[in-house]
């Protein structure tokens, strides 16, 4: 097998199936597995983190030893001083690089599992042994460490200075889907007319992460300024069953793409004089105040499709006056406690 250097994803030409190739028949077998069992996302990802990795190492899958893999996480992390970037200006953070590690990993375990000559096993090490580690039975410390770090949320004025510059029921729609309703970006992209339940005020989220399909309570603010778009501004002439279309150029009534989205967020959020209100941020605001208002946590994880509860638990630690509340609650019991004490 030949090195892939500066591959480009691309793709794959299959009648209904949505996939990604790099020009190498190994690593292509391999992303026609993960496209049978994950979304188009996680393919794309899966398929550039190995393009980049294999660009790096530059040697043949069958050659990649545990050396090769450290010297790829120095690279990324800078130390050699060659940082490789997907973009210009992005950044490689320590999960960039724990998630790169991931999809390198998952290809070594696929073809080890299915035979592939050459390959005995997966040269990305599970964690750094250690004897205390070992004599517990555990796999020792990890290749890399990331700081769990809390999200950035929108103040209510940054809220409605967002709201207020938006320029169509379209994007006013879809902005409230996000910070009222807690939609992913490619679940709002994703929502079809049969979706909305306005009778319930309720919407089905077919494709949330993971392929995980959730009902989900929406405001009734939200269905009038999607009614208001659908009657005046959703061209007569779609016949996409998406809710949310172009609505000029040439594309005029296909679905919006996550780069037209995208684009949109962006004049709003120059034309509001903000300097951060990205589409996941107003999804974290939008559980942050449901938190603060009183939301239990098992509903909270219900409306934001978590699969794992301690995902949501990141909210405890976003919603301030809930920490505050619970502070004074206990520092007010201990302050009695000892006040009675010395009397």
């Amino acid at each position: 097998m030949g090195v892939v250097v500066g591959a480009v994803p691309v793709v794959a030409r299959v009648p209904g199936v949505v996939g990604y190739a790099l020009g190498v028949e190994v690593l292509d077998r391999y992303l026609e597995f993960v496209a049978g069992r994950c979304r188009p996302n996680t393919v794309r990802a899966t398929a550039f983190d190995l393009q980049i990795f294999f660009s790096v190492v530059a040697k043949p899958v069958e050659a990649v030893r545990a050396a090769d893999v450290f010297a790829f996480i120095r690279s990324q992390r800078g130390v050699s001083g060659k940082v490789v970037a997907l973009r210009d200006g992005d950044g490689l953070s320590a999960r960039t690089v724990q998630r790169r590690l991931s999809s390198v990993s998952g290809l070594y375990a696929f073809l080890v599992a299915t035979e592939e000559p050459g390959v005995r096993s997966n040269p990305v090490p599970r964690g750094l042994s250690t004897r205390r580690e070992l004599a517990r039975g555990r796999r020792g410390v990890p290749l890399l460490r990331t700081p769990r770090t809390l999200p950035r949320v929108l103040s209510v004025d940054e809220v409605t200075r967002l709201r207020a510059v938006l320029r169509t029921d379209r994007d006013r729609a879809m902005v409230e889907a996000m910070v009222v309703g807690g939609l992913r970006r490619c679940e709002v992209l994703g929502l079809r007319l049969a979706d909305l339940r306005v009778g319930d005020r309720q919407v089905f989220i077919v494709e949330g992460k993971g392929g995980h399909q959730r009902l989900i309570p929406m405001s009734a603010q939200f269905f009038a300024t999607v009614a208001r778009y659908l009657d005046r501004e959703r061209p007569v002439e779609a016949t996409s069953d998406r809710v949310f279309v172009v609505l000029k150029g040439p594309r005029r009534g296909c679905p919006l793409s996550v780069d037209g989205l995208d684009q949109i967020m962006q004049g709003a959020r120059g034309r509001a004089g903000l300097t951060h209100a990205s589409c996941h941020e107003l999804r974290h605001t939008c559980f942050t105040r449901l938190r603060e208002a009183g939301m239990s946590l098992e509903a909270i994880q219900a409306q934001a499709g978590h699969a794992s509860i301690e995902t949501t638990r990141i909210y405890l630690h976003l919603a301030d006056d809930w920490l505050a509340a619970e502070y004074r609650r206990a520092s007010e019991a201990i302050d009695a406690q000892l006040r009675g004490g010395g009397r």
